[in-house]
């Protein structure tokens, strides 16, 4: 474990995650002087605290490890196409502890605010644990998924059963055999664990607000062969998820949609329904995520196949969004999640019809009726992407605060850099690659990034780098312009921040959370800006007097 009693270091890294192991990594390399803060007890980010059942990849498991090291990919056996948490967790720990990486990391410290000081160009951390830190850089690795949000429902507080967030999933086993348990929310997480846990409670009641789209994971265990088969092919493996947009091993179909008959689009969509992964979406015709004709035609056909799956059609029509088509938001893969609704022991309450009123002592009242339960699952969610930015207290130049700049949607440089934010990165920031792809090629490219910036930056002297206010309005100009062709506009989804338990997230008004030009377009741009010499990017030399905010000179001369 790193000391707690040094108190300055050259870098900070925030969050101990997927992101933050691949850059401590890096740091470490260099031989730079860095920690990791977590406020979890230990590593693992998203794969520490989601402990649901069901919770796995949606992206094949041997497209998510991380790249860097050829050593490390022929040590690891993926022992399913598409991994669960309890493995993903073994895997990260393996890397850290193969990487010696855990002598740099401090945990339960939760960092709750930090301030940049403009005279000594540092920034100074406040933690929960009462230290004070102060560093030159911050690398921030939140997670983008790691802020979740509960439901506002009056009387929470007043159940006497267990009850909580599938984030918060209890550690220690939890014998659901004979319970009545209610989860609401039939998102991502929620089709995942409805899924797994069917057959083993009492009574599964489900309360759907909003159905989502979703389509067979079609997981598999893969063999030693099939992993032998893999390690040879790694280097082709990642090629093609450089190529495909959205990071992983799919790549678009690039006929036309309207080149191929109906009957050939209806073939090839029967094979991808069928196949493991994303295909059904990403190696789909790319019309479908901007011809509404295109995504409707594709949408009726999921419609159908859903249809096949449930017996009562009542209940099969409540299950197909109709608010918004196939694909336009990230989509849910799921393991015979439809055939659940077939059992006896689960029903299906629609809450658009009859609202959730109250959390009473013994469960749940609608408007309709009254429910009692055991034990209440809350997949209500997260405060995407911004949540975990939010949640600190981060001051920039001129005491700026981030939470009131981004108050009405972000605005980075690159989803890298933030005007006003100097010396201030990050690895899966807003309006980044890493935002809107296959998460772990997204962070290794940004965190390669951010790394050789601050190569940059030390070779050169340099105490100060800050995204310039045009180079940040140019990039918030061209991520928002990159959503007037696509469908996506137009979904209440977290990638354009909508989240209806989230003050001032529930009206549909669009933040520009995600880059969706594709993995390929993004670290072109990025890499096109390094070649320039890091363009957008004001940088200080050691020898230049720290710039005075003009917020910071009136407080002085009120002093």
């Amino acid at each position: 474990m790193a000391d707690r009693s040094q108190t300055h270091y050259e870098v900070i890294v925030i969050g101990a995650g997927v992101a933050g192991i691949y850059q401590i990594k890096r740091l470490a390399d260099l031989g730079i002087d860095a920690t990791v803060l977590e406020a979890a007890p230990d590593l693992g980010g998203t794969w520490y605290w989601n402990r649901y059942p069901g919770a796995r990849f949606d992206s094949e498991s041997y497209t998510y490890g991380y790249s860097f090291s050829k050593e490390l990919l022929n040590e690891w056996h993926w022992k399913e196409r598409f991994s669960g948490q309890p493995e993903n967790l073994r895997y990260l720990n393996y890397v850290a502890e193969k990487f010696d990486l855990r002598r740099h990391m401090q945990f339960n410290c939760r960092v709750e605010a930090m301030a940049f000081d403009e005279e000594e160009n540092l920034w100074r951390l406040s933690l929960d644990d009462g230290r004070e830190l102060t560093c030159r850089f911050v690398m921030m690795a939140l997670g983008l998924l790691s802020t979740p949000t509960y439901p506002r429902i009056p009387g929470m507080e007043r159940f006497k059963g267990r009850s909580f967030h599938t984030f918060h999933w209890p550690h220690e086993p939890l014998d659901l055999s004979g319970k009545r348990v209610a989860v609401i929310g039939t998102g991502a997480t929620a089709i995942q664990v409805i899924a797994e846990i069917a057959d083993k409670v009492g009574q599964l009641t489900v309360f759907q607000r909003r159905p989502n789209w979703s389509a067979p994971l079609n997981n598999g265990p893969i063999s030693e062969a099939e992993m032998a088969d893999i390690r040879a092919r790694y280097e082709e493996i990642f090629a093609a998820c450089a190529r495909s947009p959205g990071g992983f091993e799919h790549e678009p179909d690039r006929r036309g949609f309207y080149e191929v008959s109906a009957e050939e689009r209806r073939a090839l969509w029967d094979r991808l329904y069928d196949e493991p992964g994303f295909g059904i979406w990403l190696a789909n015709f790319r019309e479908i995520f901007m011809d509404e004709a295109a995504n409707a035609e594709l949408s009726a056909y999921i419609a159908e196949r859903i249809r096949g799956r449930v017996k009562d059609q009542a209940v099969a029509e409540k299950l197909i969004p109709k608010d918004h088509g196939f694909g336009v938001q990230r989509v849910p893969l799921e393991t015979r999640y439809f055939e659940v609704y077939n059992r006896d022991n689960v029903e299906l309450v629609d809450i658009s019809e009859t609202p959730i009123e109250a959390v009473t002592e013994t469960g749940l009242r609608t408007s309709a009726r009254a429910f009692d339960f055991d034990i209440i699952v809350y997949a209500t969610g997260f405060d995407a992407i911004t949540g975990a930015f939010d949640h600190i207290d981060i001051q920039g130049a001129g005491g700026q605060r981030l939470r009131e700049k981004w108050a009405e949607g972000p605005s980075t440089f690159l989803g890298l850099m933030i005007h006003g934010f100097p010396n201030l990165f990050m690895a899966g920031g807003p309006q980044s690659g890493s935002a809107s792809t296959n998460y772990p090629r997204g962070i290794e490219t940004a965190v390669n990034w951010c790394t050789d910036l601050l190569q940059h930056i030390r070779a050169r002297g340099h105490v100060r780098a800050e995204a310039t206010a045009e180079a940040e309005a140019r990039w918030t100009a061209h991520v928002t312009k990159m959503y007037a062709s696509m469908l996506m506009r137009k979904a209440k989804s977290w990638f354009t921040g909508y989240n209806s338990n989230v003050p001032g997230h529930e009206q549909g008004k669009i933040r520009y959370f995600v880059y969706n030009g594709g993995a390929p377009k993004y670290v072109a741009r990025i890499e096109e800006v390094a070649a320039m010499g890091y363009e957008g990017i004001d940088f200080s030399p050691a020898s230049a007097p720290a710039a005075r905010a003009p917020a910071v000179e009136a407080r002085q001369a009120a002093g």
